[in-house]
């Protein structure tokens, strides 16, 4: 090494951050193994590598306690023995003798450049860390790289990413070259680097693709309160506006629908019902149910469950395919939803009213006996106006001795 490397180093610092003295100060750590494999030094704790500042030459030494009595030579060295290095060695001192090989520059050479090398890879790869931890959660374009395992592997610049099978989105296909939006689901550390996890049948997905083709909703004037996603069928988004001037539905449509065109597109084709959400539950689960006409809506607010009746021509698409329609309308409204057809309605309506006139009779009666509980201990006559009658309580409690009365005395003093 000479000064020209160290001016390097300076360099390093300047552009990408890396501390000199952390390099240098590895670069030393690689030198004492590299001693140690190639000259077959079995003990290298004891070894030191100093690196000079001013022409960046490389000089190991040898690193000796200073004591009365040597045990080990090879980290021990007598008062006298220390005289050749100190001045004035005293019990306890550290001696450092110098043990340079003659060769040792060219492996101190070879050493240092793999250490910067290693160090600089290290630095880049803790740049695309932070860059795209930062992005989790974040829509992505990247290009299929390769295809291993179900895998793919996806180019996305700087890195590469992984869409795994499980984050695929059902009924799509994929080959080597085609370009895709995904959204970033986990950044991983790895001793490789950065670790980019990829999805394309996130729930997340839908609502990013939105935010870049709806203005109103990247500015927040209208809300997506709750998306259901069946990744490649279909999805339901449940939407709101904070604005009452701006109309969610047609901003999220947009003019003749190619805002929600577009996300369709990208997903290919997959279907989304777009559902204006509203804090009555009763309308949210009507509405949850589109594209099916909903005729009436039956709540159990303490099983958080509903029993919903539609046309009788319209219950198949109030269900959906294979209950899709309904599997979703339950996760979108986070509420049991039980679809019946109208011809059920009035039997449910004469259940619902003996059920309510049952509930009732059982109120009153329970009400009766709460009454007669209390005129029990209202009604009694075991006090007077002005006194404790103690025959009576004596026959009340049982009492029959002395020690009662005391204790009707005592319950007196209490009150």
């Amino acid at each position: 090494m000479d000064r020209e490397f160290l001016d390097a180093l300076d360099e390093i610092e300047r552009e990408r951050g890396i501390k000199k003295e952390v390099i240098v100060d590895s670069i030393c750590q690689a030198l004492v193994s590299s001693y140690k494999k190639n000259y077959n030094t079995s003990n290298a704790v004891n070894i030191e590598i100093e690196i000079s500042e001013m022409d960046g030459s490389v000089k190991v030494y040898r690193v000796k306690n200073v004591v009365e009595n040597v045990i080990d030579d090879a980290t021990d060295v007598s008062i006298d023995m220390a005289k050749v290095y100190l001045a004035n060695p005293q019990v306890g001192d550290v001696v450092k003798i110098e043990i340079t090989p003659k060769n040792f520059g060219r492996i101190a050479a070879q050493t240092a450049k793999q250490v910067v090398v290693q160090k600089l890879k290290d630095a880049e790869r803790d740049v695309i860390y932070h860059e795209y931890i930062d992005m989790e959660n974040e829509i992505i374009t990247g290009q299929i790289n390769r295809i291993r395992n179900g895998n793919c592997y996806i180019d996305l610049g700087r890195i590469e990413g992984v869409l795994p099978s499980q984050e695929q989105s059902p009924g799509e296909t994929y080959a080597v070259g085609d370009k895709l939006k995904m959204l970033i689901t986990e950044v991983k550390r790895t001793g490789k680097g950065a670790q980019i996890v990829l999805s394309r049948s996130h729930p997340n997905l839908v609502r990013k693709l939105f935010e870049l083709e709806v203005p109103e909703i990247a500015e927040g004037v209208v809300e997506i309160y709750h998306i259901a996603r069946e990744a490649g069928s279909r999805s339901k988004i449940a939407i709101f506006s904070r604005d009452p001037a701006v109309d969610p539905l047609g901003a999220c449509v947009g003019f003749h629908g190619t805002r929600v065109k577009n996300v369709v597109d990208e997903l290919n084709g997959e279907k989304i019902d777009i559902i204006i959400w509203d804090n009555d539950i009763s309308t949210f689960i009507r509405n949850s149910l589109a594209p099916s006409t909903v005729t009436e809506v039956f709540i159990d607010e303490d099983d958080r469950s509903s029993t919903v009746f539609v046309p009788n021509d319209q219950l198949s698409l109030a269900i959906g395919r294979e209950g899709q329609n309904a599997r979703l309308a339950a996760r979108l409204t986070n509420w049991k939803i039980d679809i019946k057809g109208d011809d059920e309605l009035d039997n449910f309506r004469d259940e619902l009213e003996e059920s309510s006139s049952q509930s009732h009779e059982i109120s009153e009666e329970l009400d009766e006996v709460y009454d007669d509980y209390d005129n029990e201990f209202t009604d009694t006559n075991y006090f007077d106006e002005d006194e404790y009658e103690f025959d009576e309580i004596e026959n009340y409690y049982g009492y029959t001795n002395d020690e009662g009365e005391d204790d009707i005395d005592s319950y007196d003093e209490e009150e």
